[in-house]
């Protein structure tokens, strides 16, 4: 049986950045790292964007940032400054890159290509079982989501944040690439939330993402000719789809973290640590790493890493409506742009607002679902 200190499941973002912060700190020099996945990632096959002053700690592999965002929808639509945040944005083979040079330098973390079945807690300990080994670690931290109990159960509504995105590149200068579209509600909600999300990373090249806020995910060449459509309406007809990426990420205040045991932590995506009411994981997952490693070295129990704070409520009542009334989603958002500055908006997304400020926030939503929502949950 081979045995490690710590096994990372999971060669995604949230594992690597964990073994990256484990590379980095002195405490783990002599504590053997094993990470397992299905293949080594190094190739494009993510884009993640976050907010965040000028400089932080990913600088040196955001391809692109913009100090300004827009917003459009038939109820409000503005183009504003979010001082003092940039947007950026962050290609995945870049980060893996970052990652895997700085991991390779640290003769105590190796990588093993396995496709893994699942893990056990034992009485000391906990089991890693692929197709052909079985593993054991002190402590496994797992990034892949096995279970799908969180899909089996009614108390916490589940939506998905499912998108298609084309890589578009024109034969002349096409885009304003100052600022993102963070949101274009104008196109056509055929009773959902959707909306198109725009990333011009030159004058000639960007991103269009056709994206939904709902229960059931599309047939592909439902979102293929909304982002064709869309480009139609914009006068874009001669472009090269340089590259393509689709994706799926639960939109869910269901308490992932319960499946936490005492040598077992379930981490990214897997534990709950996407935002639930937007799907955004990148910084989340940043803030996180962080204060895991803080935790393990104090020897804290794993089972009480997670705390339950304020916007996990506010996140469970924006679920609770829109699962009930999925139209709603853009008339939400508008209201909240239309009212509020966008930095704002984004202080209180990254769950960073005082009380004072959330109610500033909140009381300019429409009252009326939110109101209803509250009562249901409480009585």
């Amino acid at each position: 049986m081979n045995y490690y200190d710590y096994i990372i499941v999971g060669g995604g973002a949230s594992g690597l950045m964990m073994a990256y912060r484990m590379s980095k700190d002195t405490f783990f020099d002599d504590k053997s790292i094993l990470i397992l996945d299905k293949k080594k990632k190094k190739i494009n096959d993510r884009t993640w964007c976050y907010w965040q002053d000028k400089n932080d700690e990913w600088q040196d592999i955001v391809t692109k940032s913009w100090g300004t965002i827009i917003f459009k929808s038939d109820i409000h639509s503005a183009e504003e400054s979010i001082e003092p945040y940039q947007y950026k944005m962050i290609r995945s083979d870049d980060f893996y890159s970052k990652i895997w040079k700085q991991l390779e330098t640290k003769s105590n973390i190796n990588f093993q290509k396995a496709s893994v079945l699942s893990f056990q807690q034992l009485e000391e300990g906990a089991l890693v079982k692929t197709t052909d080994k079985v593993y054991k670690a002190n402590i496994i931290l797992n990034s892949i989501l096995f279970f799908d109990t969180y899909k089996n159960q009614f108390k916490y509504p589940v939506l998905q944040q499912h998108f298609v995105g084309f890589f578009i590149k024109t034969k002349h200068d096409s885009f304003n690439d100052s600022a993102a579209t963070f949101m274009d509600f104008t196109v056509d909600q055929k009773e959902n939330t959707r909306f198109m999300y725009i990333l011009p990373y030159s004058k000639n090249e960007a991103l269009f993402e056709y994206t939904l806020f709902s229960k059931t995910l599309l047939a592909y060449d439902e979102y293929k000719l909304e982002i064709e459509k869309y480009l139609v309406n914009k006068n874009i007809t001669d472009y090269e789809i340089v590259e393509k990426e689709k994706g799926s990420i639960p939109m869910t205040s269901y308490k992932f973290w319960k499946h936490n045991s005492k040598n077992i932590i379930n981490i990214g995506t897997a534990g709950g640590w996407s935002k639930a009411s937007t799907g955004f994981t990148f910084k989340k997952t940043s803030i996180k790493t962080v204060k895991l490693i803080k935790h393990i070295k104090q020897n804290e129990p794993l089972t009480e890493f997670h705390k339950i704070d304020k916007f996990w409520f506010y996140d469970l009542l924006l679920l609770d409506i829109l699962s009930k009334k999925n139209y709603l989603g853009g008339s939400i958002f508008a209201k909240m742009f239309q009212k509020n500055r966008p930095n704002k908006i984004l202080k209180f997304l990254d769950e960073e607002t005082s009380l004072v400020e959330d109610l500033q926030i909140t009381l300019k939503m429409p009252p009326k679902n939110f109101i209803k929502a509250l009562f249901q949950r409480i009585f």
